[in-house]
């Protein structure tokens, strides 16, 4: 919860990231039926800010650190799915619930969406399109820079899309192969400064700090070559042992076969991880770069991240497509990822009863009641995310509930209070996650009454 006391909390204040994302309890499963269902599609939204994510599910090659691999890219399948989703769109753009609101961003995620060809992209560009979207509307293709060509590039901005999140995670050739990534150093730097130069198209970049091979050296390296690139934003991401990925497995067999230590790139620790992201932080900032959270900066004010940051403040969010997440009013939502099950659903009626030409599909998935805690939570999520939090946006019987807290934190190095005001320093950016943990543990430990209330009352 505090973190402990230490000379350097930037490396020592916690042992490890405690996870990639922190939350609290307070929902439980609920099984929807298909009347419900309709209901929910038929009612206005009571939400102001919402979005859509829509997953594509599919990736050429499985990567080393990512545990999310769901279906190898064969062009037939996308192509079956595309023409599915696309139609689910349409249908869900024209309900009352859709309707009764507009969105404010959109992103489309995967796996790796920039798989899909050039026409496959236009047809989802265009039934995004049929959504109430704001003026001004971020709208996000994710993806990968091997393969997306200027065919590609051409067919999302015409059909509406106007940011570009591309996975880079290092530009190192050697890292990269290890990783299990496309293309060299010098491929990646070209086609991103190819693509900064178009002038209104928002080009991010990811990069990840602590992948096997990555030394200090080689990630300030990274770090120039991001700059270089031109990108119009950068978010620097630690790496997660994550369950199922080969490098779990990899070490899984270190552990159990000594003969095979010598062929394993070695682990970089947390420390060295604190020091990288110290390092990324210092070069951006001194480089006049923005930081707009804890892991994202930007150089160009084009960049807004308006899905990233509204997401963290707990806006509806409406999910679309095998192993999408979101919520709809209130519930959260997590679709199965089993593509086959997926398909099934789209072409057969779960109740007669019910239009299902007026109505999305309700696909297999998990669907959780309204948190009771959701609002207050999501305020301090993205407080803390940002790296400042407001406590004079919350109730003050609460701020003094929670100020052991907060004091714990300061004593540690981990934040600075000043009046009304929580500022993270460089050490509680870097655990940032593991404050919001411990933040959720504290309240679940000594629960205060009024906190489902709170946020209601209060605009951050």
């Amino acid at each position: 919860m505090t973190g402990i006391s230490s000379p350097d909390p930037l490396k020592f204040a916690f042992t490890v990231k405690s996870a990639p994302h922190a939350g609290r309890g307070g929902s439980h499963p609920l099984n929807l039926t298909p009347q419900q269902w309709q209901t929910w599609w038929t009612s206005p939204t009571s939400a102001t800010q919402r979005a859509l994510y829509i997953h594509l599910p599919f990736c050429r090659k499985r990567c080393s650190f990512c545990n999310f691999f769901e279906n190898g890219s064969n062009p037939a399948r996308i192509s079956h799915y595309v023409d599915e989703l696309s139609k689910q769109l349409y249908i869900a753009s024209k309900t009352p619930f859709v309707q009764s609101g507009t969105f404010d961003t959109v992103y489309v995620g995967g796996g790796t969406p920039t798989d899909m060809q050039a026409s496959e992209i236009a047809i989802i560009g265009e039934a995004i399109q049929a959504f109430p979207l704001a003026k001004d509307a971020e709208i996000t293709l994710e993806g990968r820079i091997n393969g997306f060509t200027h065919a590609k590039f051409n067919a999302a901005l015409c059909s509406g899309f106007n940011r570009f999140s591309f996975g880079v995670q290092s530009f190192d050739t050697q890292v990269r192969l290890a990783a299990g990534r496309f293309d060299d150093r010098e491929t990646l730097i070209e086609r991103l400064q190819e693509l900064s130069e178009h002038p209104s198209a928002t080009i991010v970049a990811d990069l990840i700090f602590g992948l096997p091979g990555q030394t200090m050296e080689i990630w300030q390296q990274d770090l120039q070559d991001v700059i270089q690139s031109g990108v119009h934003g950068v978010d620097l991401y630690q790496l997660i042992g994550l369950q199922g990925t080969r490098l779990s497995q990899q070490a899984e067999k270190k552990a159990t076969n000594k003969q095979k230590q010598q062929t394993l790139a070695p682990a970089v620790d947390s420390q060295t991880r604190a020091s990288m992201y110290a390092a990324g932080a210092s070069l951006l900032e001194s480089s006049n770069w923005q930081r707009l959270s804890s892991c994202h900066w930007r150089q160009d004010k084009r960049e807004r991240s308006i899905y990233n940051s509204l997401a963290k403040s707990g806006i509806e969010i409406l999910p679309f497509g095998a192993g999408a997440g979101g919520n709809i009013h209130g519930h959260g939502i997590m679709n199965a990822r089993d593509l086959s099950h997926w398909h099934q659903a789209q072409s057969q009626a779960t109740d007669t009863s019910i239009a299902t030409d007026t109505l999305p599909s309700q696909v297999p998935g998990m669907i959780m009641s309204p948190n009771p805690s959701a609002a207050l939570d999501s305020q301090f999520k993205a407080g803390l995310d940002s790296g400042v939090l407001a406590l004079a946006n919350f109730d003050t019987e609460l701020v003094s509930h929670l100020m052991p807290l907060f004091s714990a934190w300061k004593t540690h190095g981990l934040v600075k209070i000043s009046g009304k005001i929580m500022t993270q320093t460089l050490a509680g950016r870097f655990w940032n996650v593991n404050l919001q943990t411990g933040l959720f543990a504290y309240l679940k430990q000594n629960p205060f009454e009024s906190c489902a209330i709170v946020a209601a009352n209060k605009t951050p």
